[in-house]
């Protein structure tokens, strides 16, 4: 029996719909002022189910030394926007690792090495954001 090319990309066509990280060029708020990064808080083995859970969107220009409570060594995915950069570290005040991310979806931060040891999965406890 003879397979279609066609037949074959119709399930990878769907995968990629259910994907729920959103495209760094679509970071803008309902008024379409433009969103630097977002992080979320929800893990998941499969990739079409990461960007999930609490989100925490970030401005451009923001600098936080300090995450906020509900996101502290919490965030397992995060999406940066178009021009953009995400700085982050891994302890309080700017302390400790630190990882750029250029624009981007990163749906599984436990696939970045933070060190020898651990990667950026619940690690991030300060971030600063810019775009140009």
């Amino acid at each position: 029996m003879k397979t279609s090319p066609t037949f074959l990309l119709v399930p990878l066509l769907f995968a990629m719909t259910w994907a729920q990280c959103p495209v760094p060029a679509d970071l803008k708020t309902a008024n379409g002022t433009k969103i630097c990064a977002q992080l979320y808080t929800k893990n998941s083995p499969y990739y079409d189910q990461c960007c999930a859970g609490s989100v925490l969107v970030v401005p451009p220009d923001e600098d936080q030394p300090y995450m906020p409570s509900a996101f502290n060594n919490k965030v397992t995915s995060l999406v940066v926007g178009q021009r953009c950069e995400l700085t982050v570290w891994s302890s309080k005040g700017k302390g400790g690792k630190t990882r750029k991310f250029k624009a981007g979806a990163f749906p599984r931060l436990q696939e970045f090495r933070k060190g020898i040891f651990g990667d950026w999965a619940n690690a991030i406890s300060a971030y600063y954001c810019k775009c140009s």
